[in-house]
């Protein structure tokens, strides 16, 4: 059944392209195709015992190295995981039959989707590495894709660009220690690959190297610092690829990479440094960017740099061995990537819904917006509720057992534990406080949107997200508040803001699971520590306290207009990261490659030409010589040499 899993949508993603000439067979296959995985991913965790393995068609490769096997395997998270997946690609693609009814690419993007789908689930049922490395790729690569769906819009081309390069980047890592994992264990099979890195033969200062390669390319993937630019940029692509990349695929993958080699990553000391210093870095300093953002898209997405940030952190706080537990546990980090895919997904949804009828995303734009749209405006209400943390939804849950665990390593002494911990208590005030700001933002009484274009009208209809306020993606000084975000083109604008009946759906039973998924720690799915009321009250407390700050700071007011304009023009420019990527790594680059090819036009090639003159000279002198014409010259040349003859046998004589 595993397999069956996988190549459902990856088939659907054939078909699609294959009947993309019809507009509601395409949508027919797409839909079906993902709701028929979401059934499937359900039956699944009744019907496949854990720990059964399968075998991908083709498997048990024999290449006379490494053993590859092409494994898929399944355990109880990873049941939990596949479920949440398959749910969200499923409501992802019902929602995009609607939001993109008058895209004439639908069917491409559907069909991109599936694809991604496919992939992910390859990824999280990996007990390969081969296995798991393809599915890494292919994410990629869809989601190149995604972002560039409208590739008529330079914006959404630089876009995609921008992360395929930093993400490609990232991933020589990624590649270059999953090589060196299966070489050393002489096979690719994940349980033989940590048993041998694990085990007593294993060098640890080898063991860290390709452990510190691997959680470079799960930064660049996750868009941690310092990759993580490339994730806010990525909100040109449609709304729904957004929500998709953002909530359950692509960012959160790096999460169940490493949860699988979580045993070698807690012996590899450099490595969990590196990963705990990076978190904790990123999700203070995103939370910080998104309680700034002009844009309420753009802030959701340095939310999701965030919130990835603390399922790693989790990760990078889990010691070799934990007190009272025999090992390191992934559970809390898999938990929060469990609710973070159905509350960022019900936020990216609802948004993209209210940004229809206030004709663009800014915070202008969606003042009061969600007295307009009820089910929206409660669906992303219930959204922010369950990303601030608010005890006992599904996002409160997670938290409380992330900040648990590290909070238990860190007393037991462990040092990226304990960097980690001051980061996410910091990190849980701030989320609280952006969420909020939303909330006020979305819920103002009064839905004046002073400077907004008219919804309906000619510029906002077909100019560029941010034109405004950057030029070929790159950020431009701001005003004092931004303009809005203009709507996204090719979408369902003419369609209006009253859904079908199957988008109301999908909003509420997102909204539901964000309200009572957090029952699923009650099936033993997720190895978590046992629930701590002591830090259920701290994190509710803490959630509390950045809740109260953006109450009293942004009553009467968006809180980020009362902040200093300077302040929120960084906030938006992400810090100035693209100018740095351009003085960084661009312009000398490309520097460096006008100064090799002025180097191989003028010089290699000039000695090169210059060789070429003088044998063309050369032949021509010797034609010139042996003509029939001039018999004279040959003579005086056949003299010589027998003169030269004749010398040099005198010399030999004497």
């Amino acid at each position: 059944m595993i397999p069956l899993l996988v190549l459902l949508p990856a088939g659907a993603a054939l078909v699609g392209l294959g009947v993309r000439g019809s507009l509601p067979v395409s949508r027919a296959v797409a839909v079906g195709a993902a709701l028929l995985t979401a059934l499937l991913a359900v039956v699944a965790v009744v019907v496949v015992d854990p720990g059964s393995v399968a075998t991908l068609p083709g498997g048990d490769l024999q290449t006379g190295g490494p053993g590859i096997p092409l494994a898929v395997g399944t355990d109880g998270a990873t049941k939990a995981v596949a479920v949440v997946v398959a749910l969200v690609a499923a409501a992802v693609q019902a929602y995009a039959a609607w939001y993109l009814a008058d895209d004439d690419r639908y069917a491409v993007f559907a069909a991109t989707v599936s694809l991604f789908t496919a992939a992910m689930l390859l990824l999280v049922h990996a007990r390969d590495l081969v296995v798991l490395l393809v599915g890494w790729e292919v994410m990629g690569w869809c989601s190149f894709l995604l972002i560039g769906h409208w590739s008529r819009r330079p914006g959404a081309r630089r876009a995609a660009h921008k992360a395929f390069l930093v993400t490609r980047l990232a991933d020589v890592g990624m590649v270059l220690g999953v090589v060196g994992l299966s070489v050393g264990a002489g096979t690719t099979e994940l349980g033989a690959v940590v048993g041998h890195w694990t085990g007593p033969s294993a060098e640890p200062a080898l063991r860290a190297v390709l452990m510190s390669l691997v959680v470079v390319g799960v930064l660049g993937k996750s868009a941690q610092l310092p990759f993580s630019d490339w994730l806010p940029d990525a909100m040109e692509g449609p709304t729904p690829a957004s929500a998709l990349i953002h909530a359950a695929t692509m960012v959160a993958a790096g999460t169940v990479v490493l949860a699988l080699l979580l045993p070698v990553l807690a012996l590899a000391g450099p490595a969990r440094w590196l990963l705990a210093v990076a978190t904790g870095l990123t999700m203070v300093l995103a939370a910080l960017l998104a309680l700034a953002q002009s844009d309420l898209k753009r802030l959701l997405a340095w939310s999701t740099v965030s919130q990835v940030g603390i399922m790693l952190a989790a990760l990078a706080a889990a010691p070799p061995t934990e007190r009272g537990r025999g090992g390191p546990s992934a559970g809390p980090g898999l938990l929060h990537l469990y609710s973070h895919a159905i509350f960022k997904s019900l936020l990216f949804l609802s948004l993209g819904w209210l940004g229809l009828l206030a004709g663009g995303t800014a915070a202008r734009a969606l003042r009061g917006s969600a007295w307009q749209v009820p089910v929206a405006g409660a669906g992303f209400a219930v959204g922010l509720a369950g990303l601030a943390g608010v005890p006992l939804l599904v996002g409160g849950v997670s938290k409380e057992h992330v900040v648990e665990a590290a909070w238990d390593a860190a007393r037991g002494g462990d040092g990226p534990a304990r960097v980690v911990t001051g980061a996410l208590l910091l990190t849980v005030v701030l989320t609280a406080a952006y969420a909020v700001r939303a909330l006020l933002v979305v819920g103002a009484r009064s839905a004046g949107r002073e400077g907004s274009q008219d919804v309906g009208s000619p510029d906002s209809a077909t100019e560029p997200a941010d034109s405004a306020r950057r030029v070929d993606g790159i950020p431009t000084d701001l005003p004092d508040a931004s303009p809005d975000r203009a709507p996204e083109p090719g979408n369902a604008a003419t369609v209006g803001v009253s859904a079908p009946p199957a988008v109301r759906v999908v909003v509420a039973v997102l909204a539901v699971l964000t309200v009572l998924g957090g029952l699923v720690t009650l099936t033993g799915a997720f190895d978590l520590p046992g629930f701590s009321v002591l830090w259920a009250l701290v994190t509710l407390l803490l959630v509390a306290l950045g809740a109260a700050a953006a109450w009293l700071l942004g009553r009467g007011g968006d809180l980020a207009e009362r902040l200093p304009a300077r302040l929120v023009t960084a906030a938006d420019d992400g810090l100035g990261a693209d100018r740095a990527y351009l003085a960084v790594v661009a312009r000398p680059v490309l520097g460096l490659a006008r100064l090799v090819a002025f180097l191989d036009r003028e010089v290699v090639d000039g000695y090169v030409a210059a060789t070429g003159l003088a044998a063309r000279a050369a032949g021509g002198l010797g034609a010139r010589a042996s003509r029939p014409e001039r018999p004279s010259v040959g003579l005086g040349l056949l003299a010589v040499g027998l003169l030269g003859a004749l010398a040099v046998g005198v010399l030999a004589w004497s």
